[in-house]
Formats: structure tokens, C-alpha cells, sequence
């Protein structure tokens, strides 16, 4: 999680965007969750590849910390501080890589319920997609074993897009191969890649096999983590969640499910939702408001909005509808 997330601003210009909240929880504490319960069984650490400590911080240190221990596990912190790619990410956490362990790419949100096959080497996590000429994908052979990564293929070679988690039985195998791509220097799109290292594996004969989720949701962008929001809300309210805060405070306001509603959130006068997320302590006055998210802070006045994002201590006062904003940030 080490990159600025550069697609999504201003919302990361203050905020990394895996700890950009969707349906009210940071991306990277959904994701590391629903893997943590795939998974079923104990975790002992879970290690956070960040960027440059001006911008990944004590708050965030602190925000993955309590994650981790949540889990029961222990945290550790490694830094990648060059954009060096995939492959060199991962070897910036070499201390940790060893044993069975799950590698994962913290700017997507997945839900998922499969199986994980721990006896084989590894499997690569992957969704069935109309295009495939537009991912990566695997190569099956009749075992349906990956014999092959092939990127934006422009004849078929198979509908499964690799999403960006990885299992290995032991993850000290795929070390040593990056370690190799990093002292030769094989280099792709100007980067050292994970593909290089799994490429290797697979030529030296280990069984890759597929694990298949339900839902892959980008948070790439404002527009796709909108939409992200609206799934995610969708999900959380099929489960039986609880999305609404005791603590929020709505006057003269109705709420039109699915929503949440963060602590201490005063809505008055106003129309919220379907599919809004709002962080704690945020105002909502005299607005009608779906589809959107609004952070933690923040107040919304005489606004109609659809399709908006407003991020943290910002104020919004006007006839504008399809919006995003950063933190701090003021129309008045």
C-alpha cells in the first residue's frame, strides 16, 4: 500500500487511499478482514509495505496496528521508498516473508466465498470477467492448474483476471525467485514485477491453482469507489448489519436504506440515501442526498447531491449535484 493513490485525489492527497473509507471502513481494514476470514485460521502477523513516512505516518502506523491486533496478530511496518514496483514492494518486506502467506494489493475490495486449497504451492486470486482482454488473466490446463500469466491477451486464452491476492504455502519460495529478478535486474514497464517471481515457480514446476471471488470492487477512482460504496452497502445490508449509528441524531430527516450513518452525525431537514455513506460527526442540513459518500467533519448545506464524494472537515453550500471534494475544503 505504498502508492499515493494519485486517480483518486484530492481524496488522497491527506488520506492513503487504502484507508479511504467505503460503507464506513477503511478499504485496507475490509479487505485484510474478509481475507483474515477466507483464511479460517490464526494469523500471526500481518506486515504493511507503506510509502514515504511524510505522508504514511504515525496515524496510519497506528490505524494498521490496531487492525492487525484486532486479528490477534502482530503488526509490521516496512517501507518502500522509491515506486520501484511489485516485486521490489514485497522484498521490502523480506524479514517477514517466510512460511504460508497471503499477499495482497490494499485498493481493491472483494467478497468472496471459496475454499483455499493450502496444499498446493499457490493459488493466485481471480475473478471471471466479460473482457478479459482488458486484465491479466491465467492459462488453464485440463488439471485446471495456472501453466501460464498472460497480460491483455489479444486472442483467448481464458476469462479469469487476476485481482491481486496471492497464496503461497511457503512465500520464502517466491522471495528467493524475486531475489533473483532484483540481483538481474529483469525489469518490466520500468519495474521489478511479482510476475517475474511466480513465472519462475511455474517454470521450476509448482502447482498454481485458482481461487474464484464473487465480487472484485476498485477503488481506484472517484466514480468506481462511489460504486464501490453502493455494493458494499448492498452486502453489508443483505448480512443483517447493523449501518446506522444509535448515536446519530436526525431531525425532521428520513433515510432511505441501504445507508451509513456514522456517530454523532446530525441529518436535519434533509433526505439521505439510497446508498450514502456518512463518517462521524458530519452535518447534513436542508440537502437531498443518494448515492454519495461524505467523510467524518464535514457539513452539507441546500445541496441536492448524486454521485458526489466529499472527504473530511470539508463545507459544501450550493446547487451542484455530481461533486468531489477533498478535505478542507470549502464552497460556500
Amino acid at each position: 500500500m505504498a502508492g499515493r493513490g494519485s486517480r483518486l485525489r484530492p481524496h488522497t492527497l491527506t488520506v492513503p487511499k487504502p484507508l479511504i473509507p467505503v460503507a464506513g471502513k477503511p478499504i485496507v481494514h475490509r479487505l485484510v478482514s474478509e481475507i483474515v476470514s477466507i483464511l479460517d485460521e490464526k494469523i500471526d502477523e500481518i506486515a504493511f509495505i507503506l510509502g514515504d513516512p511524510a505522508f504514511f505516518g504515525e496515524e496510519v502506523v497506528e490505524s494498521l496496528t490496531e487492525l492487525a491486533e484486532g486479528l490477534g496478530a502482530k503488526a509490521s511496518i516496512y517501507r518502500q521508498l522509491e515506486p520501484k514496483g511489485t516485486g521490489h514492494a514485497i522484498m521490502c518486506a523480506e524479514p517477514s516473508l517466510e512460511g504460508p502467506a497471503v499477499i495482497a494489493y490494499a485498493d481493491t475490495l472483494i467478497k468472496a466465498d471459496f475454499s483455499l486449497d493450502k496444499e498446493t504451492d499457490s493459488v493466485i486470486w481471480t475473478k471471471k470477467v466479460k473482457n478479459p482482454e482488458a486484465y491479466g488473466v491465467v492459462n488453464l490446463n485440463e488439471r485446471d492448474e495456472i501453466v501460464e500469466l498472460v497480460e491483455k491477451p489479444t486472442e483467448f486464452v481464458g476469462d479469469q483476471a487476476v485481482i491481486g491476492i496471492y497464496y503461497f504455502k511457503d512465500v520464502g519460495v517466491l522471495k528467493n525467485e524475486l531475489q533473483y529478478v532484483l540481483d538481474n535486474n529483469i525489469i518490466h514497464g520500468g519495474e521489478y514485477q511479482i510476475n517475474d517471481g511466480i513465472k519462475r515457480m511455474l517454470a521450476d514446476g509448482k502447482v498454481f491453482k485458482t481461487g474464484t471471488v464473487e465480487e472484485w470492487m476498485d477503488c481506484g477512482n472517484k466514480e468506481v469507489t462511489v460504486e464501490t460504496n453502493r455494493k458494499m452497502l448492498g452486502f453489508l445490508a443483505e448480512s443483517g448489519a447493523t449501518l446506522i449509528s444509535e448515536r446519530s441524531n436526525t431531525q425532521h430527516a428520513t433515510i432511505i436504506p441501504p445507508c451509513y450513518i456514522g456517530d454523532n452525525v446530525l441529518l436535519k431537514n434533509s433526505t439521505v440515501g439510497p446508498y450514502v455513506s456518512i463518517g462521524n460527526g458530519t452535518i447534513i442540513e436542508n440537502s437531498n442526498v443518494k448515492n454519495s459518500i461524505i467523510q467524518s467533519q464535514s457539513v452539507v448545506k441546500n445541496a441536492t447531491l448524486d454521485n458526489a464524494m466529499i472527504g473530511n472537515h470539508a463545507t459544501f453550500d450550493g446547487n451542484f449535484t455530481n461533486v468531489s471534494i477533498g478535505d478542507y475544503s470549502e464552497l460556500k
